[in-house]
């Protein structure tokens, strides 16, 4: 009951009519539950659907052609196949990997060709490195690793893999807490990376035969693109700010020199900025115009939208308080949202059926709150 309370007043504290204007320069939210910003449209945020539970610091989700999704438990090291109505079944266990604190089993994407290659793609880390790796899904037996000797550490791997809308697989690659990593282009630590899906180095990167994209990154854990093709990342700051940043190639991002926004013409601001208390922004994805981010200290759902031109407005917090901490977020192939919580990753208070992969429903009408709860939170 505590949960439906919570989900409701956090959904009535953010409730307004439209999405409204959008504002280039509006990286900066005043703090939630003030004024009256809009809930994102197209979701009922109110009573999700519980396609798994019992997960243990779920990180990595994707989709099958048949909209069954798999998901890479960090801590186990292992991949399961999750459904509604049907109990999660471990289809792999990835030889090789090692956990503790943020470093395991961490992201995971369907070929985009599955039908017929039938390939699934994981990052994880080693007792040495970060690795990345494909195998049949049929037979994880066949794992073939196509990138490694990433410097790992227990904080700061970054993890999230996904594939663009070129075909090409990204790989957000954390600091391993150094952070003068991020500003050598030698190191591929605090990078985005762009490579093909052998691993090799795409023609058209912006560095001739290096895998880097975009460099001057702290944590880099979620990646999106918009209808446009044009890519967005969730981004840990250190103390002061998280960011979500647009992605350009060849971009200089700025840490450790900068944390947040700087105006310094050498590097590239943010888009999006929060204390680390509302967010500590992990998976993100976009659906209807909106882009969507997983917070784990921040324990919500955060909605940013974005227009035809990119420029971004106000972002809005939804389920804030009502699950715990959020990590990863996905669009289905039936347009529904999924959402896990990582209250099992040793920074969070599971409830009993934790740790859960959550189902909102496309195309719900947004419900009015009573009048009684308008402003709580």
């Amino acid at each position: 009951m505590r949960r439906i309370v919570a989900a409701v007043a956090a959904v009535a504290a953010v409730l307004a009519v439209g999405l409204g204007a959008t504002d280039a320069r509006a990286d900066r939210q005043p703090p939630v539950g003030t004024g009256r910003p809009p809930v994102p449209a197209g979701f009922d945020f109110t009573n999700p659907q519980v396609v798994a539970a019992g997960l243990e610091a779920p990180w990595g989700l994707d989709f099958l052609p048949d909209g069954s999704a798999l998901v890479a438990q960090r801590d186990l090291g292992t991949v399961v196949r999750v459904r509604p109505g049907a109990p999660p079944r471990q289809v792999a266990r990835i030889a090789g990997v090692v956990a503790g604190g943020e470093a395991g089993l961490l992201g995971l994407a369907v070929s985009p060709t599955f039908r017929r290659d039938r390939l699934v793609y994981v990052c994880y880390t080693t007792a040495s490195d970060i690795r990345i790796a494909r195998f049949r899904l049929h037979a994880p037996q066949s794992l073939q690793v196509i990138l490694s000797g990433i410097t790992r550490a227990a904080a700061h791997d970054g993890g999230r893999i996904a594939f663009g809308p070129d075909g090409m697989l990204y790989a957000g690659i954390g600091d391993a807490v150094v952070p003068a990593n991020a500003q050598n282009l030698a190191s591929r630590n605090g990078k985005i990376l762009r490579m093909r899906p052998d691993g090799g180095v795409p023609a058209d990167n912006p560095f001739p035969g290096s895998l880097v994209y975009s460099y001057g990154h702290r944590n880099v854990q979620g990646l999106a693109w918009d209808r446009r093709g044009r890519l967005f990342a969730t981004e840990f700051g250190q103390s002061t700010w998280d960011e979500v940043n647009r992605i350009v190639p060849g971009g200089n991002y700025g840490w450790p020199v900068v944390e947040g926004r700087s105006g310094d013409p050498r590097f590239r601001d943010p888009v999006v900025v929060w204390s680390p208390a509302e967010a500590s922004p992990s998976g993100a994805a976009f659906a209807a115009g909106t882009l969507f981010v997983a917070a784990l200290r921040g324990a919500r759902l955060w909605a940013v939208p974005v227009d035809a031109a990119g420029r971004v407005g106000t972002p809005t917090a939804v389920l804030q308080g009502a699950y715990g901490r959020l990590r990863t977020v996905e669009v289905a192939p039936d347009g529904a949202l999924w959402v896990t919580t990582s209250n099992r990753d040793g920074r969070g208070s599971p409830a009993a059926d934790d740790d859960r992969v959550l189902r909102f429903p496309a195309g719900a009408r947004q419900p009015q709150p009573p009048a009684l709860l308008v402003g709580a939170g």
